[in-house]
């Protein structure tokens, strides 16, 4: 059965999880300071009232770079990313999201592999066997960038997660949502949905977009129906929720 979760950017997203027996996607640690002191207790134990339902984990992405140009930023990334690490296992979970990191007009595509593949490839070199890494897309243009990284990185705990949103806003090259999908899909661990109108990345509920929402999730379940999938609102995800509800099979 398909992990269905809610992200905590919707302050209501345990409520929502309770009410209608989903999963949960935690998204306390996106920023890394949170799990430094003084700011860690607060956000651990937010945190932990919720790993009854809790199946993901976001790690950091502000300021972090896998393809770091300096050595010095991959050393803090890396840092970063084994300490969000082990908070999560020290949580009991095994699904961690990061952000690719692709930056257009500061990265060359052909460096943001290259580096990434070294990157992700000594970053999982003492996780478990049972890790799932999922790289998410955020600013890359196209799809084959980040099918490029898992194929190198040639690893089966490191797959790819698809945020759809993120795809509708980054498309300069008017790559279609649905070439996204068939690209990701052997690769797909983890799937964020939300919607937004082509320009900002909104996050908004599965209705209120361009997006089209039905097609997408016809097209998931055909290519990948095991992935888990995040509803990814900041305030209506319980109209994503009865979206789902009354338009899923």
């Amino acid at each position: 059965m398909r992990d269905i979760c809610v992200a905590t950017t919707d302050e209501r997203a345990f409520e929502l999880a309770e009410k209608y027996d989903l999963g949960i996607e935690l998204d306390q640690f996106c920023t890394a300071m949170y799990m430094d002191p003084p700011e860690f207790k607060t956000y651990d134990a937010d945190a932990k009232r919720m790993l009854s339902r809790a199946r993901v984990f976001h790690g950091p992405f502000n300021e972090l770079s896998p393809c770091a140009i300096d050595p010095e930023i991959g050393k803090i990334s890396m840092r970063r990313y084994n300490q969000a690490f082990d908070l999560m296992h020290s949580y009991g979970l095994k699904k961690m999201v990061l952000h690719g990191g692709f930056v257009p007009m500061v990265y060359f595509p052909v460096w943001y592999v290259e580096r990434s593949v070294e990157f992700w490839k000594e970053f999982l070199k003492n996780k478990p066997d049972d890790f799932l890494l999922c790289l998410e897309n955020v600013m890359e243009p196209e799809p084959e960038m980040l099918v490029k990284i898992v194929e190198g990185v040639n690893d089966p705990r490191c797959g790819l997660c698809l945020d759809v949103g993120h795809a509708n806003i980054t498309k300069v090259s008017e790559v279609p949502i649905e070439n996204w999908i068939r690209a990701f899909a052997p690769y797909l661990f983890h799937l964020h949905l939300h919607n937004n109108d082509g320009v900002w990345d909104w996050h908004k509920n599965l209705a209120d977009g361009n997006l089209p929402m039905g097609k997408i999730l016809d097209l998931i379940d055909e290519l990948a129906p095991e992935i888990s999938i995040t509803f990814e609102n900041i305030d209506d995800t319980e109209e994503s929720i009865l979206w789902y509800q009354n338009n899923r099979k």
